[in-house]
């Protein structure tokens, strides 16, 4: 396969939109996690990976990491994604970072998120510090 040609999906993910990957369908339907990346997927959130932690730490289950194209639009997920966690009966997630909104967390629980403006995303590089690197979102929809 030269560099021009893409990958193809993994099997099961969710179609992307223009210019963007695939989302992960590691997660169970109905499950905090399938929540998390619906919610991520209706607010169009860029470049989702998920990060299964198990065996890797006891923080949570799963770590999403996403960005949006502004502070605004990342604003906008988190307080969208809160909103639908409450109105699903997941709890009340504790989320930090939100006036500045170049860098939010959420703290679901059972899955934390990780929200950021693209510039912000490259710099910290979380995928790569957890052992996800440029094959991240290939190896997130193929579990």
């Amino acid at each position: 396969m030269t560099p021009a040609q893409a990958a193809p999906a993994p099997a099961g993910s969710k179609p992307a939109r223009m210019g963007e990957a695939p989302l992960p369908s590691n997660a169970v339907p109905g499950s905090l996690h399938a929540l998390v990346l619906d919610s991520l997927d209706e607010d169009q959130a860029l470049d989702v990976v998920s990060i299964p932690l198990e065996g890797k730490s006891s923080i949570a289950d799963f770590m999403v990491i996403a960005s949006g194209r502004s502070t605004r639009q990342v604003a906008a997920i988190a307080t969208h994604l809160a909103e639908r966690l409450k109105a699903a009966r997941k709890g009340s997630p504790r989320i930090e970072g939100l006036p500045a909104a170049d860098w939010v967390l959420i703290d679901a629980g059972d899955v934390v998120v990780h929200l950021f403006r693209p510039e912000v995303r490259s710099f910290y590089n979380l995928e790569r510090m957890w052992g996800f690197g440029d094959e991240g979102v290939a190896a997130a929809g193929s579990a």
